[in-house]
Order: structure tokens, then sequence, then C-alpha cells
């Protein structure tokens, strides 16, 4: 249940920021708050494999969106934009993550964050706001999706061994 908190409200706040404060934010809230979705999806793959993950994370994904416009009717474009975006960064992510089964947990997870990090860096920015992307922006946004996933990894993988140990 904390994995779903953490991908809801990551997934709601970035979207209001962003509507908010607009396309030069991206890197920042990818940073901090994106990524954390990211990588709290991994975890959630893990929990739901073989019992509803499809259903699952697209149920997921539909409510972060309209949360974020139940809050902020003007961040629906924002919010459409970042259903999109996770709906196809979550199938690649997820490939990804099944592909990389039987490696470390930190190598799945961020693995899995790279591929899905390129995905929704272009298909969201493009979305949201406009053709041609925001090349720098787009580049800014996947690298610091990478690296605040690699951090979220490694905390999230810290808290889940002090639990169990």
């Amino acid at each position: 249940m904390l994995y779903v908190a953490l991908y809801l409200t990551a997934a709601v706040l970035a979207n209001l920021l962003i509507a908010w404060l607009g396309p030069s934010a991206a890197p920042g809230v990818a940073f901090g708050i994106v990524s954390l979705d990211l990588t709290s999806r991994d975890h959630l793959h893990d929990a739901w494999k073989r019992k509803g993950l499809w259903w699952k994370m697209g149920l997921l994904i539909g409510a972060g969106s309209v949360l974020s416009w139940l809050v902020n009717r003007q961040s629906g474009p924002i919010a459409l934009a970042s259903f999109v975006a996770f709906i196809c960064s979550g199938l690649a992510d997820t490939l990804t993550y099944a592909i990389l089964g039987k490696s470390a947990y930190l190598v799945r997870v961020n693995g899995s964050n790279v591929v899905s990090a390129a995905i929704d860096s272009l298909v969201f920015l493009t979305l949201a706001f406009g053709w041609p992307p925001m090349w720098s922006i787009v580049a800014l946004q996947f690298v610091a999706k990478v690296v605040g996933g690699f951090v979220w990894s490694v905390l999230l993988k810290r808290r889940q061994t002090n639990r169990l140990g």
C-alpha cells in the first residue's frame, strides 16, 4: 500500500507542479518526484506479478491523472499528457523489468528506469508542450529521472532491507 500511495502522490504532485511552473521546471520535478514514481512502479511490479499487474498499473496511472485534474482542472492537458506518457513508458518499463528478471534488484530497477525515462521524457514533453520537442529539456529531464531513480532505488532498497533485517 505504501508504494501505491508513493506512486499516486508523486504523479499528482508532478502534474500539478508542471501545470503551475511550466516546462522549465520539468528537470527538477523529474529528479525529485517523477523518478520516485518510476522506481515505486518497479516495486509494484514485484508485488503484483501474476496478480493483475497490467490492469492494476493501468488503473493506477489513470487514477493519478484523474486526481490531478480533480485537484486543479487547469492541469487537464498536463494530466492527459502524463497519462499517455506513463502508459507508453510503463509498457516499456514492465517489459524491460521482466527481461532483467534474474538480475540484481538495482540492475532491474535502474535498467528499466533508463528505458522508461527516455520514453516518458519525450512523449510527455511533446504532448504537453507541442512539437518540435524541447530537446534540451527532454535531455535534462531524462538525465534527472535516471539519476533520481538511482537515488530512490538505493533509498527504497535500504528501507526494505532495514525492514526485513
